[in-house]
C-alpha cells in the first residue's frame, strides 16, 4: 500500500516537472524555433486543432519560421491564430506560405521574461509541495487506521520529503538553463 502511494506521488511529480519544462520550452529565446508555435490552435470548422496537423513549421533561419499551410483556404485562419497567441509575432502571408519573423529580444522583454519563469518555478514547486503534503496525510489515516506502525509512519514521510526535495532540485536545474539561456546576448 505504501509503496503503490510512492508510485503514484513519483507519477504526479514528475507531471509536474514536465507541465514546468513544457512552459519553459514555450517562452521564445530569440530564435527560430518549430515548438515555439506548439500551443498554438486554429480554429478549423469548429473545433481547435493544433497548428502542426494543418501545416508544415520549417526554420528557415535563425531568426525565421516559414509555415508551409496543407490547405491554402486556412491561411487566414493561421495568421489570426498567431496574431492571436500571446508571442508577440508578426507573421507575413507569402502566397500559401506564412512567414513567421522572430525578433530579437531586448534587454527589459529578457527580464520580463525571466520573472514569468520564475513565476511559473514557484507555482510548480507549490504543487509538488501540495503533492507530498497529500501523501503525509493519507499516511496519517494509514497510520490512524493502523495500517502502518509509527516507525514505518517517520521513515515514510522521510522517504516522500527526500522525493519532494529531488523534484524542487530539478525545478531549480530548468529554471537556472533557461535563465542562463534567455540572458546571452
Amino acid at each position: 500500500m505504501i509503496n503503490q502511494l510512492y508510485i503514484k506521488i513519483k507519477k504526479k511529480m514528475e507531471v509536474c516537472i514536465k507541465n514546468f519544462q513544457i512552459q519553459v520550452n514555450n517562452i521564445k529565446t530569440g530564435r527560430a524555433s518549430p515548438e515555439l508555435l506548439n500551443s498554438v490552435y486554429v480554429e478549423y470548422f469548429g473545433s481547435k486543432i493544433p497548428l502542426r496537423q494543418i501545416s508544415n513549421i520549417i526554420v528557415e533561419d535563425y531568426h525565421t519560421l516559414r509555415i508551409n499551410v496543407f490547405d491554402s483556404s486556412n491561411t487566414s485562419l493561421i495568421n489570426k491564430a498567431i496574431l492571436n497567441s500571446n508571442f508577440d509575432l508578426n507573421p507575413i502571408v507569402h502566397g500559401k506560405d506564412i512567414i513567421v519573423p522572430i525578433p530579437s529580444l531586448t534587454e527589459e522583454r529578457r527580464k520580463h521574461l525571466i520573472k514569468i519563469i520564475k513565476s511559473n518555478a514557484e507555482n510548480t514547486r507549490i504543487y509538488i509541495r501540495n503533492i507530498r503534503r497529500d501523501a503525509n496525510e493519507k499516511i496519517k489515516v494509514y497510520l490512524k487506521n493502523k495500517i502502518i506502525g509509527e516507525d514505518q509512519e517517520r521513515s515514510s514521510q522521510n522517504k516522500i520529503q527526500k522525493m519532494t526535495d529531488e523534484y524542487i532540485k530539478q525545478v531549480e536545474i530548468i529554471l537556472t538553463l533557461k535563465e542562463k539561456e534567455l540572458m546571452k546576448f
